[in-house]
């Protein structure tokens, strides 16, 4: 059975959590966080350290654990095993109310009773009346409703409301904040909008910031870096860049944008066929007997020249216009069954247009574009 310090003994006598080995501040401190519900493991030794001032999004599946695992840091969830440290004190078994957070969710969560104003001091009630006036003002222009402090939440837009969520969060200045999928519920333009809005608010405050997101490209957009987690697990945890150009497990380059699959098997060296194709990998990657090649559309090489290395004829047998580039779908007699894409520009795709390509189209895979996974 863990053992339940009382509050009080636990804010008296923090403990603080083994030295940083990357050399940077750190304020959240995860360790070996294990939470099951029945028979369900929802998280297995999660473990994850978010510097002071950082944005971290927690990315993955509907199911995978994120938004258990930001109930867990909350104190809304009780870990079964692990220990959570911020600010260099324990606070594993504090109460919420005890763990200095500000915190987000998808239904905003406002008193639709309660005016504009009231709903964002409803955390200040410590205040004095005219600081807490005060600061009300202040967040309110921050988010961009001056002048809203009399209206309701039901005379508002989702996404004015979403911002009197955040002024209401951000009020307190808490040490850390805590986003559930807060922008989820909103249309694409003023969910964008809202992003970089939540961005710069990070980045001026430097509050420390967990987010929960099952959109991508939205991690991508705001997170400093990303825990990508599947089964209750963190798969990956590094920068939006580290995690597209070389995710470190299959189900992460399948999760983090598109990906090409060949399989392979080795022949020597850093060489291995694909089909009727010989194609040279790092020598880095030169391990595996067989497996699978992975690489981005955007690798793709169009009208390779000869001096290309992994060189040869494929046809285009699908286009779809994405606005600012294409998407090829390309088929090869020399890989038979498979079917590759290529993300290419405007300007490509106008060349491939006004030549002929009866004879095929020569593409290569640049030998430092691939990967490969078991």
């Amino acid at each position: 059975m863990m053992q339940t310090p009382s509050s009080a003994a636990a804010l008296a006598m923090p403990v603080c959590p083994p030295d940083d080995t990357d050399g940077n501040e750190r304020f959240l401190s995860v360790r070996g966080i294990d939470k099951r519900f029945g028979a369900f493991t929802a998280l297995d030794g999660v473990s994850l350290e978010v510097r002071q001032g950082e944005m971290v999004c927690l990315l993955g599946p509907s199911g995978c654990g994120k938004t258990t695992l930001l109930r867990t840091i909350a104190g809304l969830e009780r870990q079964d095993a692990g220990q959570i440290f911020a600010g260099g004190r324990d606070i594993s078994d504090l109460p919420p109310q005890s763990r200095d957070y500000g915190i987000l969710f998808q239904s905003y969560a406002l008193f639709p009773n309660l005016t504009v104003a009231d709903n964002v001091a409803y955390g200040l009630r410590n205040m004095k009346r005219q600081a807490r006036q005060e600061r009300v003002t202040e967040m309110l222009s921050m988010v961009g409703l001056a002048g809203s402090q009399s209206k309701y939440p039901g005379q508002l837009s989702g996404g004015q409301q979403q911002r009197v969520a955040l002024a209401r969060a951000l009020a307190p200045s808490p040490s850390l904040l805590l986003l559930d999928e807060p922008l989820s519920a909103l249309d694409a333009q003023v969910r964008e909008h809202l992003q970089l809005e939540i961005r710069r608010l990070q980045k001026q405050f430097r509050i420390t910031t967990l987010m929960v997101t099952h959109d991508q490209e939205e991690a991508m957009v705001m997170a400093d870096r990303i825990a990508v987690m599947q089964h209750g697990r963190i798969e990956q945890f590094g920068t939006p860049a580290e995690i597209y150009r070389r995710p470190a497990t299959p189900f992460v380059a399948d999760f983090i944008g598109h990906a090409n699959w060949l399989p392979f098997s080795r022949i020597s060296g850093s060489q291995v066929t694909v089909g009727a194709l010989r194609f040279e990998v790092r020598p880095e990657e030169a391990e595996l007997q067989t497996g699978r090649l992975f690489c981005r559309p955007e690798a793709v090489e169009l009208f390779a020249t000869e001096s290309c290395a992994n060189r040869f004829q494929a046809r285009v047998i699908d286009r779809i216009y994405l606005g600012n580039r294409y998407r090829l779908a390309l088929a090869a007699d020399a890989l038979p069954g498979q079917t590759l894409l290529a993300d290419v520009s405007g300007e490509s795709h106008d060349r491939l247009a006004a030549q002929p390509t009866h004879d095929g189209l020569w593409v290569a895979l640049p030998r430092q574009a691939l990967q490969v996974f078991a």
